[in-house]
């Protein structure tokens, strides 16, 4: 690789702990970032290989392996960002990048030389049957297993579309503080989506699971597994009956249900918000903000979860944080950026799309953590409300904790038992003040099957969800029954 210009530079015997871009080449553009005074530089690299399976109508026409790589380089100064990226690993457009994110400063001009040094990074997904090892067609084969159970699962399931995809992604990132790491980061989704039919009337459902794992997840999950679940769904919604309306004790079910917390209450914890004072949990470290039942993490180290990550895409390793702990509001989740204005340690929060795009505080598996409430005896406390077990797309105002979010799955609660299916139900309300309504936490945490992608910014990045049963003492329920 040939260096560009710049000041003579000592080759450091070290090995490079990447392919995708020799490490004088990475301290050069580093140097050349911070050629007009900035406060810091980084340099993030990236080459992904995925590949989608799609089946339709009981057929497969097509299958896509896609490989992108690029580099993004960032220079901050103050509370500014100056960022640029380059689709190709040529120096001569790499230096040019790094000159127009230098321009967010406004210094002399004098390049000094940077030193990296790599440094161990941990590993919380190990890969025993690489997606790769395996033909074509054993991957087509599980789309069509799945396709003819979701079928054969009911004769009013008309519809079904399966898909299945995997990426490699490698990534390396270095700073102007001599940082230098890499990490394999591997995404396996496998997804299912049933129509149901019944006279005039049509009711949906998906469902689907994967995470930083291998074909090995098969071995766990079968692809009948997942389409049986998603036209299960499907066919209750044909069954189910009107949803009440007002307000009412809600059971959120286990699992998923963390969705909710996570849109509602987890984006206002992320730091840039509360740094510009547009979150409701802005200056309350300390503060009893929920119920003492309410623990909340954000936990990046769970093994092949689809949102944990070894280091985030600021290179800063994957950890478990207390967010909220028994009420009490303990820490935000930080990047660089963020972390340094603020005055706050870094959490493992610094996330982006691709190298297109500049890091963000971002979630990674975002969980409330188990309680001492059996699940069953919650249920029977409810003399009248809503089970809610399933929940799809929402309206959120992550700054105000505000919602709306509508039940995929959801049920009646009779005098203690759950009874007919309802549909067309949403749950109105806000984040911080259902936290404050928690009234028992059951004692069977589970996370989601592994589907979750996180939007904000215009950039989505994978995450994962999780949370016990729960009883809210009362919410606004939007339904339809007279």
């Amino acid at each position: 690789m040939e260096l560009v210009g710049g000041p003579p530079y000592d080759i450091s015997p070290e090995t490079d702990i990447s392919s995708l871009l020799p490490k004088d080449s990475i301290e050069r553009l580093l140097s050349t970032a911070l050629s007009r005074g900035g406060d810091f530089a980084d340099v993030y690299i990236q080459r992904s290989k995925s590949m989608d399976i799609p089946l339709e109508e009981r057929k497969i026409r097509s299958a896509q392996i896609r490989i992108y790589q690029g580099v993004g380089i960032r220079v901050t100064s103050g509370e500014k960002t100056g960022f640029a990226y380059s689709d190709t690993f040529d120096m001569h457009s790499l230096v040019e990048a790094a000159k127009v994110a230098a321009q967010i400063a406004e210094g002399p001009g004098t390049e000094k030389p940077i030193r990296i040094t790599p440094e161990p990074t941990p590993q919380y997904y190990t890969i025993k049957i690489d997606p790769d090892s395996k033909p074509i067609a054993e991957k087509t084969a599980l789309l069509k297993r799945a396709s003819k159970a979701a079928y054969a699962y009911d004769h009013r399931i008309k519809q079904v579309e399966v898909s299945y995809s995997n990426v490699d992604t490698e990534i390396v990132v270095a700073n102007s503080e001599g940082l230098w790491v890499s990490d394999n980061q591997p995404m396996l989704r496998f997804f299912v989506f049933c129509l149901a039919r019944e006279g005039k009337v049509t009711r949906s459902s998906s469902y689907g699971g994967g995470g930083r794992i291998g074909m090995e997840y098969f071995q766990g999950v079968s692809p009948e597994d997942i389409a049986q679940e998603a036209a299960r769904v499907a066919i209750i919604q044909l069954e189910a009956g009107p949803a009440p309306a007002g307000m009412m004790p809600v059971v959120i079910h286990r699992g998923w249900g963390g969705v909710l917390l996570h849109e509602a209450v987890g984006h206002g914890l992320e730091a840039d918000l509360v740094r510009k004072g547009v979150s409701t949990y802005a200056g309350r470290l300390g503060e009893q903000v929920s119920s003492p039942l309410c623990t909340l993490v954000d936990d990046a180290t769970i093994p092949n979860r689809r949102g944990s990550i070894n280091i985030d895409d600021e290179g800063t390793p994957g950890q478990r944080t207390v967010l909220i702990e028994k009420g009490v509001l303990k820490a935000y989740m930080t990047d660089h950026l963020n972390g340094r204005l603020m005055g706050l340690p870094l959490t493992g929060n610094g996330r982006r799309q691709s190298y297109q795009y500049i890091p963000l505080p971002r979630m990674t598996n975002f969980l409330m953590e188990a309680g001492d409430s059996d699940p069953e005896e919650i249920i029977n406390s409810v003399e009248r409300g809503v089970f809610a077990k399933n929940f799809s797309g929402g309206q959120v105002d992550t700054t105000s904790g505000n919602f709306v979010f509508t039940i995929t799955e959801g049920y009646m609660i009779e005098k203690g038992k759950i009874t007919r299916p309802i549909r067309g139900a949403t749950l109105i309300g806000n984040g911080p003040e259902i936290l404050n309504k928690l009234e028992m936490v059951g004692s069977d945490l589970a996370l989601d099957p592994g589907i979750g992608t996180c939007g904000k910014n215009g950039q989505g990045v994978p995450t994962g969800v999780g949370m016990p049963t729960v009883k809210i003492s009362e919410l606004t329920v939007g339904g339809t029954e007279e």
